[in-house]
């Protein structure tokens, strides 16, 4: 990817100094053209879900400073859901709830507790997305009081709703997100609890946009905080 003739920050024309870094004919902001065109292609792979390791390895940089960027970009596309939901939450909506359960654990009944629990809403052709509390701090009490029947009833919703993203007719935007999402997490080796919104808010924001949105999207969010 290499840098546009308008400047990132003001969208108005640049010119080339002589010791190559680009300067803004308006707002007199100077960069490097290497470095936005790193953050480009970082942003590039981060929405072709290119794992932060094989990128480090294919543009040769340090993998914590690969991690670092999608860490950064994930916040950014977490803040972006938040602000566009703002300009979709009064139109009419449909919502189902998802449970998430790796699956290694699914034939385990009382890792029902692990699952991921959130709440899809759709605005319209808009997808929003909200992470319900977790169940872990029940799960003592269940194993304490061997509620095994409360396990087979929790179990079975969790595999009725399986079922139903799997064999749906009514293939509505809802059900289309989920299984964007069952197919991007693959990606993922593994999700820490405490980062799984974020992990997921990407998800949405890339699903409710094309990658060329995507990008626009991003990179002027990025660059419009680089200023602030």
């Amino acid at each position: 990817m290499q840098w546009s003739t308008h400047c990132i920050y003001c969208y108005n024309p640049l010119y080339k100094l002589k010791d190559g870094m680009l300067k803004c004919s308006n707002c007199k902001k100077k960069y490097s053209p290497k470095k936005v065109n790193k953050i480009l292609t970082l942003m590039d792979a981060f929405y072709e879900n290119e794992s932060a390791l094989n990128l480090s390895k294919r543009l040769r940089l340090s993998y914590a400073s690969v991690q670092r960027y999608y860490e950064h970009f994930r916040h950014l596309c977490a803040h972006i859901c938040e602000s566009e939901y703002t300009h979709v939450r009064e139109r009419n909506c449909e919502y189902e709830e998802y449970f998430y359960l790796e699956h290694s654990k699914q034939r385990d009944k009382q890792a029902v507790f692990d699952a991921q629990n959130f709440l899809s809403f759709d605005y319209q052709g808009h997808i929003y997305n909200i992470v319900m509390p977790s169940l872990q701090k029940y799960k003592p009490q269940f194993v304490e009081d061997n509620l095994e029947d409360v396990y087979d009833k929790s179990f079975s919703k969790f595999k009725r709703k399986s079922r139903i993203i799997k064999l749906s007719s009514h293939h509505n935007k809802i059900v289309r997100f989920w299984e964007y999402f069952e197919t991007v997490i693959l990606h993922y080796k593994g999700i820490p609890k405490d980062l799984f919104p974020l992990y997921l808010k990407e998800m949405e924001f890339k699903f409710n946009h094309t990658k060329e949105e995507s990008l626009n999207i991003l990179e002027s969010a990025y660059f419009r905080e680089e200023i602030i």
